[in-house]
């Protein structure tokens, strides 16, 4: 797994199922206060844009989307991008 996934710091789990089949997984894991993230910069979100868009020119990786879902409270990356003029938070990321 790249070290850059949202789940690289998280343990492999095991479940062994009653008929002996096993299901690895990763643990849970728990989103960070966008607000407790060391802010970069913001990005006012402008006609066209995307998620994938905007991750690609701040981190030179369009995969990193989840770094600005975290930093802006969103469980649903298509919300940040609907609002013309909506300034999102670009921070560190917190593993």
């Amino acid at each position: 797994m790249a070290t850059t996934s949202r789940y690289a710091s998280l343990p492999v789990l095991t479940h062994v199922g009653a008929d002996g089949h096993v299901v690895s997984y990763f643990s849970r894991r728990f989103l960070p206060a966008g607000s407790s993230m060391p802010l970069v910069m913001g990005v006012t979100v402008t006609q066209g844009d995307r998620l994938d868009l905007i991750a690609a020119r701040t981190f030179g990786d369009p995969e990193q989307f989840w770094r600005i879902c975290d930093a802006n409270d969103a469980l649903d990356p298509f919300e940040l991008t609907t609002t013309l003029g909506r300034v999102l938070r670009i921070a560190s990321p917190q593993f």
